[in-house]
């Protein structure tokens, strides 16, 4: 690059730190204190110590008795002689100032120093070579660059130790185009840069990564003459390596004449990190073949590759080599062990090297409580930690973030909480990890509030902070909020896959389609029709919203893994429609897709809601003898409800007897709703004694018990479980619904007499109730619903969708269909209703309560009259 002989003088502006005009890649911007002459510096005068009388200044020179207190390091001494001279008005010399910034520098007091510019600039109108590097030295030390770009334009003269410190600056705080700036202009005003200038440039363009910057300062050194400096030709190794241009970097290391460790260190980091993984090994080898000695930043190099390939066998001959040298009892090097074996999965021999350490750092710590979590031993995860507290070791927000996942597994809130006090005293809070990972806590421990306070507290909020919260809301079924949290974060950030994954599980809760919709025109729009689960979370999304030919067109469209073929399964059996089920797995057998555990609970919840009784035990038989898959407790309730549905009640309670394995609630809870629906009260209250022996919690068991009296008119007992629930402050969801009109989704819930449209709901209702009446549908007036029916579906239903129909009906043009999603059961007076509304109206009213869809066309519903409340015994 030609550059003219005259030199641009660089004026003292104070305004910004920035010495070029433009900014390419870094975002980041400095902001600026005021002017150190006009700021109020306090003088810590409590702290102050003065060293001279008025005789002691008359008999000892001052400002060598100050030189003499900076070469011993006595900074305390040091501020009072040097506040003494200055109220003495005694003359500071410049090797006073320069001896009295070097200590500030070597002892990080910002303060002092900041006191010592402030004497500086009342002394001098310009700074000297000497002092201003002095001070240069110093703010860039501090990382204040605004000071540091103020002392540069105060100085009469600079040298390339000026121009060094500076480049180096800029460079050091991640200001890459601003240093890269800056030594250009250095080779404007014609200062040749020396051994110091080349490494920091080189590791300015490495860091940008600018590769044709990084050629052109390559020129510069030849053109310089430094083509066989050791430290220069390093730096051009680290930068070619950071650009990813891995064959020039092996150019200039073939042609070294002389290499020393950092040589090859560079070449092994910079292979692995270029993905070249068994290369760097090579150079490993070849660099003990030469018999240079490795060092710290060698092994953990080496042991990072063995990490990355997930090789064991190599990776246990680097340790046994790490043993034999004096490296072994290195912190670093034994912290990138523990983190190698964990990642292996070999959590007993990462805790070996664990407990071999004689000294272990916040590092060794957190990577032995990461390999107890990433191993799923949560409760040992949670143990190190509190072992790391009594060894007195502080945590950082990666340790937080770390113990707060355990938690979130054991749901341990009680841990969780103290970890959220403890990192709102260290201030680890403001950390984003922290906050995100305390938002996915709470969530997953039904504290969403507390993870809706966490939440509007960050200050900058990334992508990872909305996906959290759009997640804790939909896994706390507040799938409604999810949705308008989601709106909320497309003004401000592009949300991620995860996060579209997140929100389409929400629309499909509440039956969104045309959010989900929305969602799906926006992952074409950015070309991630393809990208990792989304297109099987689209899949699910119009499965669940009632949509099987959307369904069909997504299925055929993508690449269809087995997760693909059970969202349809999962469809087809939660319609009821288990021939359809069975066909498609046939299809899927034909496709050469291997079933999965998943896939076998699909198919036996298909046949037990179809009555296929036969076909689910045998699949029951395939699933073990033909797949070797072995059941786990899902399997086995899904055998209880096949049976128990079918009225195959003492065959049921046999094969719970008869499992190999201890049952779970959910288990007893599948044989407790068999009871309900054939009314089996003295088996259900079997069940239910074994239910509430291992959850005495879940609401949904109490539900059942409380149905499984009011089928049977035992009010009396209702009474008593409704007491003890709430007793024990357990309480059931109100009854909601979803219906989504015109791109909004409208929410009602039981008892809500504040809609702005619930006279004319109202009316829609009482006009289709004196319809039925004159009819005489069903005798369903509500003053002739019998009173077992009425009270339990009062308490257990609410009849919100009745609500959200009328709305549709309202508010959609004649013949459109309406969709409608629930969060509780759909009663029978209910589905009645709906099916005379049907027919009335002659649209296809589609509703999917918590267990089942029911489609409604001209007065049936393809559920065959057998919902919840169906098959009774008579």
């Amino acid at each position: 690059m030609a550059l003219p002989a005259k030199t641009s003088p660089i004026p003292p502006r104070r305004d910004r730190p920035n010495p070029s005009p433009h900014q390419t890649h870094h975002p980041r911007t400095v902001r600026f204190p005021p002017d150190p002459a006009s700021r109020q510096l306090g003088l810590r005068k409590s702290r102050e110590v003065s060293v001279l009388s008025a005789s002691s200044l008359n008999t000892q020179n001052p400002n060598s008795h100050l030189c003499e207190l900076c070469l011993r390091g006595d900074l305390q001494q040091a501020l009072g002689c040097l506040n003494s001279m200055q109220r003495s008005e005694l003359g500071v010399e410049e090797d006073s100032f320069i001896a009295f910034s070097r200590l500030c520098e070597n002892k990080r007091a910002r303060d002092e120093g900041a006191l010592v510019f402030s004497y500086v600039l009342k002394a001098y109108a310009q700074l000297s070579i000497r002092l201003g590097n002095a001070l240069l030295s110093m703010f860039v030390r501090f990382g204040n660059l605004a000071d540091a770009w103020y002392v540069f334009g105060r100085m009469s003269e600079r040298d390339a130790f000026s121009w060094n410190v500076m480049v180096g600056g800029y460079a050091k705080n991640g200001f890459f185009d601003e240093a890269l700036d800056l030594y250009h202009r250095m080779l404007w005003v014609g200062i040749k840069p020396d051994v110091y200038t080349f490494p920091c440039v080189l590791r300015t363009c490495g860091g940008v990564p600018d590769l044709a910057r990084g050629r052109e300062v390559h020129v510069h050194v030849i053109r310089h003459g430094f083509e066989s400096d050791v430290d220069v030709l390093n730096a051009l190794i680290t930068m070619y390596m950071k650009c990813g241009d891995v064959v020039s970097a092996c150019l200039v290391f073939d042609r070294m004449s002389r290499r020393d460790r950092i040589s090859w260190n560079a070449m092994i980091s910079g292979h692995i990190e270029n993905g070249e993984c068994y290369e760097g090994l090579r150079q490993f080898i070849r660099m003990l073949e030469c018999g240079i000695d490795p060092d710290i930043m060698t092994m953990t190099s080496v042991v990072s590759a063995c990490e990355i390939l997930m090789d064991g066998k190599i990776g246990r001959e680097i340790h046994g080599y790490v043993i034999r040298t004096a490296l072994g009892a290195d912190v670093s090097v034994a912290n990138s062990l523990i983190q190698f074996y964990s990642s292996i999965g070999r959590g007993e021999e990462a805790e070996d090297v664990f407990s071999r350490m004689e000294c272990k750092d916040v590092v060794s710590w957190t990577s032995m409580i990461s390999c107890f979590e990433d191993n799923l031993l949560h409760e040992k995860a949670i143990e190190t930690y509190k072992m790391m507290g009594e060894a007195g070791v502080a945590p950082d927000e990666i340790t937080i973030a770390t113990v707060l996942s355990a938690c979130t597994s054991l749901g341990r809130l009680d841990v969780g909480t103290e970890l959220h006090e403890l990192a709102n005293e260290t201030g680890l809070i403001s950390c984003s990890i922290v906050a995100n990972t305390l938002i996915d806590m709470y969530s997953k421990c039904k504290s969403i509030d507390k993870a809706l306070d966490i939440f509007h507290n960050i200050p900058e909020k990334n992508v990872i902070s909305w996906t959290s919260i759009i997640l804790g809301l939909r896994i706390n079924n507040r799938c409604f909020e999810a949705l308008i949290f989601f709106r909320q974060m497309k003004l401000r950030l592009e949300p991620n896959a995860i996060t579209l994954i997140s929100v389409l599980s929400a629309c499909s809760r509440i039956g969104a389609l045309m959010c989900g919709k929305e969602i799906h025109a926006h992952v074409l729009r950015n070309g991630l029709a393809f990208h990792g689960f989304l297109p099987n979370a689209l899949l699910d999304m119009y499965v669940r919203c009632g949509r099987m030919g959307s369904a069909w067109n997504q299925f055929n469209l993508h690449e269809r893994d087995v997760s693909s073929w059970n969202i349809l399964l999962t469809g087809y059996a939660e319609r009821g429609q288990g021939s359809l089920a069975l066909d498609l797995y046939h299809k899927m057998n034909i496709s050469g897709v291997c079933p999965d555990e998943i896939t076998f609970i699909s198919l036996l919840c298909a046949c037990s809601r179809s009555g296929m009784v036969d076909e689910g035990l045998e699949y029951f038989q395939q699933m073990q003898y033909e797949y070797s898959i072995t059941p786990n407790l899902k399997h086995y309730a899904c055998v209880v409800d096949l049976l128990g549905r079918a009225g195959q009640l003492e065959d049921a309670y046999e094969f719970i007897q008869e499992m190999p394995v201890a049952p779970d609630a959910a288990i007893w809870g599948a044989l407790l709703n068999a009871c309900r629906i054939h009314r089996q009260v003295d088996l259900g209250e079997l069940a239910a004694w074994h239910i509430f022996e291992k959850d005495t919690k879940s609401v949904g068991y109490y539900i059942l018990v409380c149905n499984l009296y009011a089928d049977v008119g035992k009010w009396d007992e209702v009474a008593k479980v409704r007491k003890f629930m709430r007793e024990k402050g357990l309480t059931m969801d109100p009854g909601c619904s979803w219906i989504e009109v015109k791109g909004k989704v409208h929410a009602f819930l039981s008892g809500d007499d504040y809609h702005p449209q619930k006279s004319e709901i109202n009316a829609v209702i009482e006009g289709f109730y004196d319809k039925m009446k004159i009819d005489g549908f069903g005798g369903l007036d509500n003053s002739s619903i019998d009173k077992i029916e009425a009270s339990r579906a009062e308490i257990f239903c609410g009849h919100s969708e009745r609500i959200a129909v009328a709305f549709g009906l309202i508010n959609t043009a004649p013949g459109m269909p309406i969709r409608v999603t629930k969060n509780l059961y759909m009663c029978q007076s209910c589905h009645d209703i709906v099916k005379f509304i049907s027919k009335v109206v002659r649209r296809q009213i589609s509703i999917r309560d918590t267990e089942n869809f029911h489609h409604f066309k001209d007065g049936a519903c393809s559920c065959g009259d057998e919902g919840y409340w169906g098959k009774q015994a008579t």
